[in-house]
Order: structure tokens, then sequence, then C-alpha cells
């Protein structure tokens, strides 16, 4: 049985290495969107490590990797939003799966808390868009190009985590 002090290293490295994937992921492929945002694969690491690290470390992993990513591609204005946003996808991609897999089996509970994650996504850059930056209206032609996002965000986190476990690379208490 490992000890306290290591399974907490493990999880900061892990979360760590997730952070720098999502960073990468999401500055790697960029598909601008009508108002100037942009496209990416890091939500499919978002989900990942929603679903593979406990909660407080997805969040930070996936918040952090995501805004590192807006800020170094120059979109700073978004990068708080972000932090949120992403952050958040995670631990709701971590409890719906814990919620559901037993109910409904492992893929199926990964797809549906992943789309719950993406769905949290797409309504949370409207809102910001919306109240922060082009008004409601506006905002309402970014809502396609995130939805596209979290499809392909919700199949890519969906292949990484069934390459994770096939290879035993996950965090066990």
């Amino acid at each position: 049985m490992q000890s306290t002090q290591a399974n907490k290293t493990k999880r900061i490295v892990l979360a760590s290495m997730l952070a720098s994937l999502i960073c990468v992921a999401t500055m790697i492929i960029k598909i601008p969107t009508p108002l100037k945002g942009y496209l990416n694969f890091g939500d499919g690491v978002v989900l990942l490590a929603g679903w593979i690290l406990p909660p407080l470390y997805g969040f930070l992993a996936a918040g952090i990797g995501a805004t590192l990513a807006d800020i170094f591609s120059g979109y700073v204005i978004y990068a708080p939003a972000t932090f949120v946003i992403k952050g958040l996808m995670a631990p709701i991609a971590f409890y719906g799966f814990k919620f559901l897999n037993k109910k409904i089996g492992n893929t199926a509970s990964r797809v549906v808390s992943g789309i719950l994650a993406e769905l949290f996504m797409v309504a949370g850059y409207y809102l910001f868009e919306g109240t922060a930056l082009y008004g409601f209206e506006p905002s309402l032609v970014n809502i396609p190009a995130n939805a596209i996002q979290g499809v392909a965000g919700v199949i890519l986190g969906v292949a990484f985590i069934k390459i994770f476990n096939k290879n035993k690379i996950y965090f066990k208490e």
C-alpha cells in the first residue's frame, strides 16, 4: 500500500502532466470561430483529467492547462472564464461518471458525463461572451462551434480513457 505522501505526489505529477497535455492539445490545432474564439482538441484531455483524477486535482489540471493555452495563444480576455469553465468540466465529468457507472456501464457513463461537461462548457462560454464581451444575441453564433468542439471532446476523451485504462495509467487511492 502506498503512503499518503506518495499518493499526493502521484496526484500532483499526474495533474501537472495532464495540465501540460491540455495546454498542448488546446494550442496544437486552433480553428477560429466567428467571434474571435477558437475550436480545439483540449476538451478530450479535460474530460480525461476529470475521469482519472480526484475532483480538485482534475479541476486544477483542466483549469490551469486550458488557461495557459488561452494566455499563450493571445486570448487573455478569455483566461479567467476558461479557468472556471474548463476547471469545472473535470468535476462534472468525474461526478457524472461516478453516479452513472453502476447504472449504465463504463463507456455509456463516460459518454453521458462527457456530454454533461461539454454542455456546461457551451453554456458557460455563451454566458461569459453574452455578459462580458459581445451581448447575448451576437454570442449565439459561437454555440454551434462550441458544440462541435464538445462532440470532438467527448469522442477524444472516451478514446483517451480507453488507452489509459488499457495501459493502466490512472490514479488509484
